[in-house]
């Protein structure tokens, strides 16, 4: 079977980090009481999944100073949710461990970001 084609976004190494650390935060939600804290539970999912969508957007468009704009979103997405896992952490919905592993994740992801950013700027 021939090679199967790749978007330009799906080559970026930002993005596989980002769907990395969806995966593995969704798989924690997963365990989360349905009914309680809801609205917080959603904002995680929107946050975690938006870092990744950002950066596919981003990509897409047709300028790189969009792209970098996108980048910073797809960062400001990621600040949110490091928020939204501190909450978690205190009400007992997180436990220490995993707050330090999204943490230690999301901190790689922030550099790679910033090293994009970076990257893309220097090539003007």
């Amino acid at each position: 079977m021939a090679d199967e084609f790749k978007f330009p976004f799906e080559k970026l190494e930002v993005w596989h980090l980002a769907i990395d650390l969806a995966d593995f935060v969704l798989k924690i939600m997963e365990s989360f009481p349905n009914n309680k804290y809801f609205r917080l539970i959603e904002q995680t999912e929107a946050a975690v999944s938006s870092i990744a969508q950002n950066i596919a957007e981003g990509k897409g468009r047709q300028y790189e100073k969009e792209f970098i704009q996108y980048l910073y979103v797809a960062e400001g997405s990621l600040f949110e949710l490091l928020t939204l896992v501190e909450v978690f952490k205190r009400r007992g919905l997180i436990n220490e461990q995993e707050a330090s592993e999204i943490r230690k994740r999301a901190e790689i992801l922030d550099r790679k970001l910033h090293g994009l950013i970076n990257s893309l700027r220097s090539r003007k």
